[in-house]
């Protein structure tokens, strides 16, 4: 009789008794039993199968890890169950959310001109916008600023100018005409 074939005689209790006292292929009897059944409710918690198969990992990683805490070896399966629950709220929580975003937009920021003429193009407008930005006022410099390079709220950008939302995005429309003026004044020149 091989050990494999002597883990899988053993019971629960005894598998998870060894594995509190360090061994691991006693664990991995207990994964190779147990995986299926809490893949199975990780994809009902997650609703994707890589997700739920990577929860699942994480999960009996966590066990392993923290096995010598379960002092009932008889409650092993209840066990695993409320870990997978934990870490798949977890996860469901502090996932993000996938974000939309206008095909112009994509364009623009995926399929940039990666060669080296449109890298210094790249360069030449950004470094032109910064020149265009430092000619402005400074409450329209600093509106445009806050907004477009701090990435400030409109009602953030309210407090910190103490002024009401309104006047910021009067502010921001006038600081973006204004921008625009300079822009076509330097393109002239």
């Amino acid at each position: 009789m091989t050990l494999t074939d002597e883990l899988q005689t053993l019971t629960v209790v005894e598998l998870v008794r060894a594995s509190q006292a360090g061994d691991r292929l006693a664990f991995g009897e207990l994964f190779n039993r147990y995986r299926a059944g809490i893949v199975a409710l990780a994809m009902r918690r997650v609703r994707n199968a890589d997700e739920a198969d990577e929860l699942a990992q994480d999960v009996f990683i966590q066990a392993m890890e923290k096995i010598d805490q379960l002092r009932v070896p008889e409650a092993f399966g209840g066990w695993l169950r409320r870990i997978v629950h934990r870490m798949a709220i977890n996860r469901v929580t502090r996932r993000q959310a996938p974000l939309a975003c206008d095909p112009e937009t994509l364009e623009a920021t995926c399929f940039a001109d990666g060669t080296p003429d449109g890298v210094a193009l790249q360069r030449e407008e950004a470094a032109s916008v910064r020149a265009a930005v430092a000619r402005l006022g400074v409450t329209d410099r600093e509106t445009l600023r806050a907004f477009y390079m701090h990435g400030k709220s409109l009602v953030q950008m309210s407090e910190a100018f103490d002024a009401p939302v309104g006047t910021i995005k009067r502010r921001l429309h006038v600081a973006r005409k204004r921008l625009a003026k300079e822009m076509d004044v330097a393109q002239a020149v």
